[in-house]
């Protein structure tokens, strides 16, 4: 994935990969990477002594020495430079998609650009208020990748160290459940229609600072439950718990949906598909957009 801004920083172009990211372990600054590792039952004190006099004789690094020795794995490794840095870690073996590029590959050149689009999301909307907190990722067509851009924006997120919410209001076709293997329980139109509280936001165990508020049942008034005020009442409410809340909506030119939660997020940032997307279309959208008050934080542009 590669982003470019333009020269007044208003469009983000975005090429996407798979993204997933790490769960937190305990703390582990200015801890060795031999201590980490045994305190967490991956390698026995004889081992890391092994290691580290075969690291003295190579002038090698504890984790390649203990690799060349196959006592160690690339993963080991890994794990143990997440605790040492406090950054999340997340398993190979892991259930989440791999779309989730982020998470899987957070040090990739394609994260290193979604990295790029958040900072600019963060000088153009979240630090310009206390109470902008709130952004609808949003489509004039389908298939432009919404909830790819979701998903990953939310992790880049959450490895800030920010309390980060992912909400899928696509009460229509949902798929942030199955990104993140949540199952089937109760979310968004639950509770919107009173029949769960906030039991139904999930925290993402493999993902520190991350949440996930699933759609839930898919309801036959999706439109109805977007436009009552519990939905506004909810996202104030949820705004108290967490610093960034990023949603996921259905295509505009299906349904007035994303119109509706982007009013109600306050901020939308338009994505697009290369070779897929219609200009028109993608202008009627924006300007509508623009009518209903909503600011425009940037766009992307999936190129694949």
């Amino acid at each position: 994935m590669s982003i470019n801004m333009n020269r007044n920083g208003n469009q983000a172009v975005v090429r996407p990969v798979p993204l997933t990211v790490p769960s937190k372990p305990a703390t582990g600054s200015g801890r060795s990477i031999g201590a980490i590792l045994v305190d967490a039952g991956r390698l026995s004190p004889l081992d890391a002594e092994r290691i580290v006099h075969f690291q003295k004789d190579r002038g090698a690094r504890f984790g390649d020495s203990g690799k060349a020795l196959g006592l160690l794995t690339d993963d080991d490794v890994r794990y143990a430079l997440s605790v040492q840095f406090d950054y999340p870690y997340l398993a190979r073996e892991s259930n989440l998609s791999r779309e989730l590029v982020a998470a899987h590959h957070p040090n990739s050149q394609p994260v290193e650009q979604l990295r790029a689009l958040r900072s600019q999301l963060m000088l153009r909307w979240f630090d310009t208020g206390p109470d902008r907190r709130g952004l609808a990722i949003v489509s004039a067509g389908s298939r432009e990748g919404r909830s790819y851009i979701s998903a990953n924006l939310a992790i880049v997120f959450s490895q800030l160290g920010l309390r980060t919410l992912l909400i899928d209001a696509d009460m229509r076709a949902p798929r942030q459940h199955l990104l993140f293997n949540l199952g089937k329980g109760a979310g968004l139109s639950d509770m919107l229609a009173g029949r769960a509280g906030l039991e139904a936001v999930v925290s993402v165990a493999a993902l520190q600072d991350l949440s996930v508020l699933p759609a839930g049942v898919i309801p036959p008034n999706p439109q109805e439950l977007l436009g009552r005020q519990e939905f506004s009442r909810l996202l104030q409410a949820l705004g108290q718990d967490f610093d960034i809340i990023i949603i996921d909506t259905p295509p505009a030119s299906e349904c007035a949906d994303a119109h509706t939660v982007a009013v109600r997020a306050g901020a939308a940032l338009v994505v697009a598909r290369q070779n897929t997307s219609s200009l028109p279309q993608m202008t009627r959208f924006t300007h509508s957009l623009r009518e209903f008050g909503v600011a425009l934080v940037g766009s992307v542009l999936n190129d694949a």
